[in-house]
């Protein structure tokens, strides 16, 4: 069923799906990040990046992570300002601690496109957690002459302390330990990310877990999956509810909100915002 609309009968379908399950399996993109408060564009983008914007003319923060500057100095200015905000700040809304509200008592796992922490900081164990495309608090070779990541919270700090007219000190540059080629971002953009050890385990943790619990009444609640990366949770969410009649499918989204015919039956589509129905189900 499809709604468009948060109404009593959805609140209490979604509450009464979250009682019967056995485990909940939670994936979750870009727009819960964003019903949180991290936008990257408006009156946030503005408040941080106005020397830039005025410089480049860009209209949102995706723009300069894509832009090619002209010397390292700015290009971290511009990044580590960038990793503070998005990674190492809190969102403004509270959104992700009161999803795990809901389902802290239950048998979950976490599977995220996401790169800015958001779980962590709301109390998810690392255990139940895989984070598939990197995350901002990390650093790699731009080679990568080996598949190691380095946490950056240390340097970042003081690149954002210690810059002046758009440019970090030359040697808070990183560079990478082993080859002394630029440091990058752990973000997979291309064939360059490393999927280290950590990635790796979380990787086989997450797998063992959904294989384990095949018998089981699964709820797959996927909030705020667009279209840009489909194969990592949405296709495999839809496959897995196809697949085994007694898991129930979840898909909350502000835009893109649906779901193939062959699970309609076991769907709940929802085409509204995340953080109202989060705060519905409290």
């Amino acid at each position: 069923m499809q709604y468009t609309e948060i109404t009593p009968e959805l609140v209490n379908r979604l509450k009464q799906a979250l009682s019967d399950a056995d485990a909940v399996l939670v994936g979750a993109g870009a727009g819960l990040s964003t019903a949180a408060g991290f936008s990257y564009a408006g009156d946030r983008f503005k408040r941080f990046f106005s020397d830039f914007i005025e410089k480049y003319h860009f209209r949102d923060m995706y723009t300069g992570g894509f832009y090619p500057f002209s010397t390292p100095e700015e290009k971290w200015a511009y990044w580590s300002r960038y990793i503070l905000i998005n990674r190492y700040e809190n969102p403004p809304k509270p959104v992700y601690t009161r999803l795990m509200n809901l389902v802290k008592d239950k048998d979950y796992f976490v599977i995220t496109t996401n790169v800015d922490h958001c779980f962590q900081k709301a109390g998810v164990d690392k255990q139940r957690l895989f984070y598939t495309q990197g995350d901002y608090g990390l650093f790699q070779c731009s080679t990568p002459c080996h598949r190691r990541t380095y946490d950056n919270e240390e340097v970042i700090l003081k690149m954002v302390a210690e810059q002046k007219d758009m440019r970090i000190p030359s040697a808070l540059v990183p560079r990478c330990p082993k080859c002394g080629e630029p440091m990058t971002m752990n973000l997979r953009s291309d064939d360059t990310f490393v999927e280290d050890l950590g990635w790796n385990e979380a990787a086989s943790r997450y797998v063992d877990w959904v294989q384990a619990r095949l018998d089981k009444k699964l709820l797959l609640l996927e909030l705020g999956v667009g279209s840009n990366t489909p194969a990592i949770i949405k296709y495999p969410f839809w496959k897995l509810t196809a697949q085994h009649p007694d898991f129930t499918y979840v898909c909350v989204n502000s835009g893109e909100a649906e779901c193939p015919p062959q699970i309609e039956d076991r769907a709940i589509v929802v085409k509204a915002d995340v953080a109202d129905l989060i705060d519905a189900l409290q």
